[in-house]
C-alpha cells in the first residue's frame, strides 16, 4: 500500500512538472493566443459577438442540493459539448508553439477544440482551458457559435477517466488582443472553473482578428 501511494504520487507529480509554469501562463495571456491569429474571416457573416448583457459576473452557481461539486483528480478530457450552439467535439492537447503563444489544434479540422496542457485538467481546482478556432477557409469552425452563448448555459467535457464535468456559463465578453486581461481569465479562483476561448472582434487581412472571446464557465456538476 504505501510503495502504491508513492507510485502515485511520483506519477502525478511528474504530471504536474510537464506543465507550464504560472510565470509562463502569464507572459502568454498578456501576448494572446496563437489561435487569434489563424482565423480566416474570409466568409460573408462574420462571427457572433457577446452581447454587454453576458458580461461575467460573481455569482456562484450551485448543485440541486445547494451545494458546489468537489474538485476531481486529474483526468485528461476527451470530448466537449456545448448543446445551445451545437458543439460536439474531440479534444486534443496543445502546448507552446516555437514562439511561445499557446497553440491551437490543425486548422484543416474544422470540428477539433485544444486542451492547454498549462493548465489543470477540466474538473480539477483552478482554471482549465479550452481553445478552438472560430473559422477555417472552408467556413465556421468549432467555436464559431461560442459568442453567442448565454449566461446558464452548459459546456460538457467527457473525461478520459470516464467521469464528465458539467459547467455553467456565469459570463461571456471579448477582450481586445492587445489588451488581454490574463490573470482575470486565467487566474485561479480556487474552485474548478473553466475558459473557452476563441477569436472575435474586429477583422481585418492585415492583422487576422483583433480579439479573443472568452466564455467562463464554473463545475455544478459530475456525473
Amino acid at each position: 500500500m504505501y510503495a502504491s501511494n508513492l507510485a502515485e504520487l511520483a506519477e502525478e507529480e511528474e504530471r504536474r512538472k510537464k506543465r507550464a509554469p504560472w510565470g509562463v501562463i502569464a507572459l502568454v495571456l498578456l501576448t494572446g493566443l496563437a489561435l487569434i491569429r489563424n482565423g480566416s474571416g474570409e466568409f460573408d457573416v462574420g462571427p457572433p459577438q457577446p452581447a454587454a448583457a453576458a458580461a461575467a459576473d460573481t455569482r456562484m452557481p450551485k448543485d440541486t442540493f445547494g451545494r458546489a461539486p468537489e474538485p476531481l483528480p486529474y483526468a485528461l478530457p476527451d470530448r466537449v459539448a456545448i448543446p445551445s450552439i451545437r458543439v460536439d467535439a474531440p479534444i486534443l492537447p496543445v502546448g507552446l508553439d516555437a514562439d511561445g503563444w499557446v497553440g491551437a489544434p490543425p486548422p484543416e479540422d474544422p470540428n477539433l477544440a485544444g486542451w492547454f496542457t498549462g493548465s489543470v485538467t477540466p474538473g480539477e481546482k483552478g482554471t482549465a482551458v479550452l481553445v478552438g478556432h472560430v473559422d477555417n477557409q472552408q467556413g465556421p469552425a468549432v467555436f464559431y457559435g461560442l459568442g453567442a452563448l448565454k449566461k446558464g448555459n452548459r459546456v460538457e467535457v467527457a473525461r478520459k477517466d470516464g467521469k464528465t464535468a458539467a459547467f455553467e456559463i456565469y459570463g461571456i465578453e471579448v477582450f481586445e488582443k492587445n489588451n488581454f486581461p490574463g490573470d482575470r481569465v486565467y487566474g485561479s479562483k480556487g474552485s474548478p472553473e473553466l475558459r473557452v476561448i476563441t477569436c472575435g472582434g474586429g477583422f481585418s487581412k492585415q492583422g487576422g482578428y483583433n480579439g479573443n472571446v472568452v466564455a467562463f464557465a464554473r463545475l455544478v456538476e459530475v456525473r
